[in-house]
């Protein structure tokens, strides 16, 4: 079984798209919120916006439906625009649920006024808190690190230690990354103000700045196939980028991973930068109880599992585990930093970013 309807929605045309399930036969949503599993009296369906665009969730949205009868439909698109649709939808947005990656996107999401709020004793047990919103506007399901990849021709292990130290002349002409008005970091810089202040961080990130090997470009598999092929010797990069290529059937991205070698910074202070993709339940669901159970499904060790293998993340549930490729990562110690502060400190973030010079 396949998700209902599957729409790819794109900026141009996206705002004048219409979801084809049509959603005035739906009952109107329980204004109460669920306090304990939510369990949908009727099969019906929901209305999924998601940016994730992962082929391997897909069976999680199978099974999802083969356990309830609940049909998905589902809307792909970017987070901007995606946001921008529900918005401009209103009050008779056929969203029910909105899926994206990073914590600042669901921030954002949440301060537009899309997401509603929700209680589920399901959640609160599965979610740590840090990776989730205080009064349930939004919650973790996976976990990517931000960590450090290197030329293990050019650099040795012992040379690297924090995020902080990247700032170090050592590095000067060694570093790859991706741009500002990336969001994974943004995330990060927002961390950063989070631990050390704004004043500190931006005193880090212009030593970052001088350190750059080229101006920043491409995504974090540009940066990787940059470290490999000695462009720069060190680059920042979420986990599952690494796993992705380490799995490849590909010889080439094979060698690429062969050719670096993986650090988890900040191991004695602090620990690894931790992001999350999320969901919450928008604010005029019309199939809220549904929605609800959805959300309440993807945290369950099945569906974490699912995750965990298909995009090579790591679990938000305890005691699920990462797929082999993750693990030959390696162990690390991960920062206890509540999530919502990079959304919280995603201005101040961007702004230093800016006075630093990180284009």
């Amino acid at each position: 079984m396949i998700p209902k309807t599957r729409t790819l929605l794109s900026l141009a045309t996206g705002l004048s798209l219409l979801i084809a399930a049509g959603c005035s036969s739906n009952q109107p949503a329980d204004t109460e919120a669920s306090n304990t599993e939510s369990e949908p009296s009727q099969a019906g369906e929901i209305n999924l916006y998601s940016s994730r665009h992962y082929d391997t969730d897909d069976s999680l949205y199978e099974s999802f439906t083969e356990k309830t009868g609940i049909e998905i439909n589902l809307i792909e698109g970017k987070e901007n625009e995606l946001i921008e649709r529900i918005k401009s939808e209103g009050e008779n947005s056929p969203a029910d649920v909105l899926i994206t990656v990073d914590v600042g996107n669901l921030w954002r999401a949440q301060e537009e006024g899309i997401l509603q709020s929700v209680s589920s004793d399901v959640l609160e047990e599965n979610i740590p808190e840090n990776l989730r919103e205080d009064e349930g506007y939004w919650f973790g399901l996976t976990k990517r690190a931000r960590l450090i990849v290197y030329n293990k021709d050019k650099v040795k292990v012992e040379e690297l230690s924090t995020y902080e130290n990247l700032a170090d002349p050592q590095w000067e002409g060694r570093i790859c990354i991706r741009s500002s008005s990336n969001i994974y970091n943004q995330s990060l810089v927002a961390s950063k103000i989070e631990e050390l202040g704004e004043e500190k961080t931006e005193e880090w990130a212009k030593g970052v700045v001088k350190n750059f090997a080229r101006e920043p470009e491409g995504n974090d598999t540009a940066q990787i196939e940059a470290v490999a092929s000695g462009e720069c010797d060190v680059a920042l990069v979420n986990s599952y980028y690494v796993a992705r290529l380490m799995r490849s059937d590909d010889a080439k991205k094979q060698e690429i991973a062969s050719n670096i070698g993986v650090f988890f910074p900040n191991q004695e202070a602090g620990g690894v930068h931790v992001n999350i993709s999320g969901a919450g339940v928008t604010a005029h669901a019309p199939n809220k109880e549904n929605a609800i159970a959805f959300i309440e499904y993807l945290t369950s060790p099945e569906a974490q599992e699912i995750f965990a293998d298909g995009n090579n993340e790591y679990p938000v549930v305890s005691g699920v585990s990462e797929n082999e490729t993750v693990k030959a990562l390696g162990n690390f110690k991960e920062s206890e930093l509540d999530v919502e502060s990079y959304g919280e400190k995603n201005a101040d973030a961007v702004k230093v970013m800016d006075r630093a010079g990180w284009k």
